[in-house]
This record gives C-alpha cells, sequence and structure tokens, in this order.
C-alpha cells in the first residue's frame, strides 16, 4: 500500500501532469512526471477499459503499486508520477515482471534513478 499522502487522487492532479509534465513511454506503460515542489514523490495509477475487465485493471494497479513500492526508495525525490497502462498489458501473457522491468526502464529514462547501476 501506498500512504496516502505518496498518492495522486484528484483529476486536476493528474491532468496538470500529464499536460504540463514530460512523458516516456514503453509498449506497456506511459510514465508523465512533473516536478512538485515537494520533498517527496507523489504516485497517480491510471489504468483503463482497453487494459481488460474490472479484475484485470485491478490486477495491473496492484503490479503498478507493487513496483513503485520497489522502486521509491531509489528514486530521486520531489516529482509527481503518473503510470498510464498501455493496451497491450491486456494480453496475459504479460507478467509482472515484464511490467517491473518496463517502469525501471522509464525511471532510467526520465533520469529518476539515483543509482544507475540498478
Amino acid at each position: 500500500m501506498i500512504a496516502r499522502p505518496l498518492r495522486l487522487r484528484r483529476a486536476f492532479e493528474f491532468d496538470r501532469v500529464r499536460r504540463r509534465g514530460r512523458s516516456w513511454t514503453t509498449p506497456l506503460v506511459v510514465l508523465a512526471v512533473l516536478p512538485n515542489n515537494l520533498e517527496t514523490n507523489r504516485y497517480g495509477f491510471a489504468v483503463g477499459r482497453r487494459v481488460g475487465g474490472a479484475v484485470r485493471r485491478n490486477k495491473i494497479k496492484r503490479w503498478f503499486r507493487e513496483a513503485t513500492r520497489e522502486f521509491h526508495p531509489r528514486l530521486e525525490q520531489g516529482f509527481d508520477l503518473v503510470i498510464i497502462a498501455r493496451g497491450r498489458l491486456a494480453n496475459d501473457d504479460v507478467t509482472f515482471e515484464h511490467v517491473r522491468d518496463a517502469l525501471r526502464t522509464l525511471c532510467r529514462k526520465a533520469g529518476l534513478m539515483e543509482n544507475a547501476s540498478e
């Protein structure tokens, strides 16, 4: 579980990051990042209907939260991050490891990983 102060919850927060922030993509995930002038990162997750039914969407959100929990201590702080699922996540052959690797790649591309060797 991601602590409440570390979450983006309102639609305008997501919209602000998407419109003003910079984004990076992989075939599975989009990462949008915007500086937030806070001492910590805040995270938001968006999984649309093209990914599948409610059960599949909730599973993808759990994967996103787990990967974020794993990476949070190693990320540069002071950013709002919105992680958006792409349609390819609807495939049943996609696993948590694929999602975690995609997020790691995006964090590196965005320059958020403190240690490049991670």
